[in-house]
C-alpha cells in the first residue's frame, strides 16, 4: 500500500519509538499554541491570561469532539492496513474527513452565536468577559482547521506515518510564534491578536496536509477528501471515536465546572491557576498520550494480524517509559513547581499559587501514566468503552469532591480534587485492563 508502514514486523521497541516521539512532538506543538498564547499575553498581565484561560476550556470542550474521527481514524483505518484490506482503508478515511468537517462547521456555528452566555458562566469581570467573548468568535470560526488537522493526522498515525503530522504542526507553530508578538504586542491588539495568530497558523496547517496527501504522499493511493456517507462505515466510526470523544468532551466540562469553583474561591487567579497550570499538566500529558496513541497505532495494525506476541511486548515497553516518565514529572512539579509556573506568567501571586497548584497535582503522575498507557491498548483493540466509563465516574466525583474540600480548606481543596481522582482513574485503569489480558494476550 502506497504511503504505509508496516507495523507488524520489525523491532517492537524501534517501531513504537519511531512512531511515538512524532506524535509527542505533533501533541506538544498543538498544546504549544495556547502556551505561547499564555506566555506573550501573562505580559499584558493575569487578567488577561484568565481570558484565553476561560477560552481555552471551551475550545477544549469543542475540539474533544474532534477526536471521534482522529481515533475513529487509527483504528478503523489501522485495523484495515492490518487486515490488508487497502479499499477499506480509503472508505474509513473519506468518511473520517467528512464527518469531521460536518462536526465542526455545528460546533462553530454553536459557539459563534452563543458566546455570550457560554462565557457567562464563569462569572467574570465585564472587561475579561468581555474580551473573552471577541476570543472565543474568531478562535470558533477557525474549527473546520482544527478538525480537519485531527482527521489527517489519525489516517497518517493509522498508516504508521506520524512524522507527517509532525513536520506540518510544526511549521504552523513556528508561524504563530512570529504571529503572536507581532499582532498583540507590535500591533497593540492585546488577545484579539493571539486569536488571529491562532486562526491564521491552524488554516496554513490544513493547506499543507491537503498538499502533501494530493501531491505529495499519494495515501494510499488516493482517497476522496469528502464522500456520500454510508451507514455500516459511519456507524462503526461513531462506535469505535463516541466514546473516546464522550470522555474528553465531559472531562472539559468538568473543567469548565472547576474552572467556576476556582473563580469563586479565588477570584481570577484561581481561574487562572487552574487553566495555566492545565497547560504545564498538559505536557506530561501530551508525552504519555504520545506513546499512547503510537500503543494504540501499533496495536491496532498487530491486534488486526493476530500477532498477540507482539501486543505483550509493546504493552511491557510502552509502560516501561511511561513510568519513567511519570516519576520525573513527579519530581519536577512537586519541587520546582512554583519556578516553572513563573515561567508562564511572571507574577508573584500567580506563580505563587500556580506552585501550590503543581505540588498537589504532582502527586498523581504517576497514575495518570498507567490510565493513559491502558487507554492506548483498549483503544488499538477497538474497546473504547472502558476507558470513556473511567474518566466520566471519576470526573463527575470530581466535582462534589472539590466543594466538600474546598469548603473547608478553600482553593486547595479544588486542587486534590483534582489529583485524588486522576490517582483513582489510574488505579482502577489497571484493574480492568487486568481482568481483560487473557482475552487481548
Amino acid at each position: 500500500m502506497r504511503g504505509i508502514k508496516d507495523l507488524t514486523k520489525g523491532s517492537i521497541g524501534r517501531q513504537l519509538f519511531n512512531l511515538a516521539m512524532p506524535i509527542m512532538g505533533t501533541s506538544f506543538i498543538q498544546m504549544a499554541y495556547s502556551i505561547t498564547d499564555m506566555i506573550w499575553v501573562g505580559r499584558l498581565g493575569s487578567e488577561a491570561v484568565a481570558t484565553i484561560g476561560a477560552v481555552a476550556i471551551l475550545t477544549w470542550l469543542t475540539v474533544s469532539l474532534s477526536l471521534l474521527n482522529k481515533v475513529g481514524a487509527e483504528v478503523s483505518v489501522g485495523q484495515s492496513i492490518g487486515a490488508q484490506d487497502e479499499e477499506k482503508a480509503r472508505i474509513y478515511s473519506s468518511h473520517n474527513v467528512t464527518i469531521s468537517l460536518l462536526l465542526a462547521l455545528i460546533c462553530a456555528t454553536t459557539l459563534f452565536l452563543f458566546a455570550r452566555p457560554v462565557i457567562g458562566i464563569y462569572k467574570l469581570d465585564t472587561g475579561i468577559e468581555k474580551n473573552a467573548i471577541e476570543y472565543l468568535k474568531i478562535v470558533s470560526t477557525a474549527f473546520p482547521f482544527v478538525f480537519l488537522t485531527s482527521a489527517f493526522t489519525g489516517i497518517y498515525n493509522a498508516s504508521g506515518q506520524s512524522r507527517i503530522p509532525f513536520y506540518l504542526s510544526g511549521a504552523g507553530l513556528i508561524l504563530n510564534m512570529i504571529l503572536d508578538p507581532l499582532f498583540i504586542l507590535v500591533m497593540d491588539w492585546g488577545t484579539t491578536g493571539a486569536a488571529c495568530a491562532t486562526w491564521i497558523a491552524e488554516a496554513v496547517v490544513v493547506a499543507l496536509f491537503i498538499h502533501q496527501i494530493r501531491y505529495k504522499d499519494r495515501l494510499l493511493n488516493g482517497f476522496s477528501f469528502f464522500t456520500r456517507l454510508k451507514s455500516n462505515f459511519t456507524k462503526r466510526i461513531f462506535i469505535l471515536g463516541t466514546p473516546v470523544a464522550l470522555l474528553n468532551m465531559f472531562f472539559a466540562i468538568i473543567n469548565l465546572l472547576m474552572g467556576r469553583t476556582a473563580s469563586i474561591h479565588g477570584g481570577h487567579i484561581g481561574l487562572t491557576t487552574l487553566t495555566a497550570g492545565g497547560q504545564l499538566e498538559a505536557i506530561a500529558w501530551n508525552t504519555s498520550q504520545g506513546f499512547s496513541t503510537a500503543l494504540s497505532a501499533f496495536t491496532a495494525q498487530n491486534y488486526a494480524a493476530g500477532k498477540k506476541d507482539r501486543l505483550r511486548g509493546a504493552y511491557r515497553a510502552t509502560l516501561t517509559m511511561t513510568t519513567i516518565l511519570g516519576l520525573l514529572c513527579t519530581l519536577l512539579f512537586v519541587f520546582f513547581g512554583k519556578e516553572i509556573f513563573s515561567l508562564i506568567i511572571p507574577e508573584q501571586e500567580a506563580y505563587t499559587a500556580g506552585g501550590i497548584f503543581l505540588r498537589i497535582d504532582g502527586y498523581s503522575m504517576m497514575f495518570m501514566m498507567i490510565e493513559i498507557t491502558t487507554q492506548g491498548l483498549f483503544y488499538g483493540t477497538g474497546r473504547t468503552l472502558p476507558p470513556a466509563i473511567i474518566s466520566i465516574v471519576f470526573n463527575i466525583i470530581r466535582i462534589p469532591l472539590a466543594i466538600i474540600l474546598s469548603s473547608h480548606i478553600g482553593i486547595e481543596g479544588v486542587w486534590w480534587a483534582i489529583s485524588i481522582t486522576s490517582m483513582c482513574k489510574g488505579i482502577v485503569a489497571f484493574i480492568w485492563f487486568s481482568t481483560l489480558k487473557k482475552k487481548i494476550f
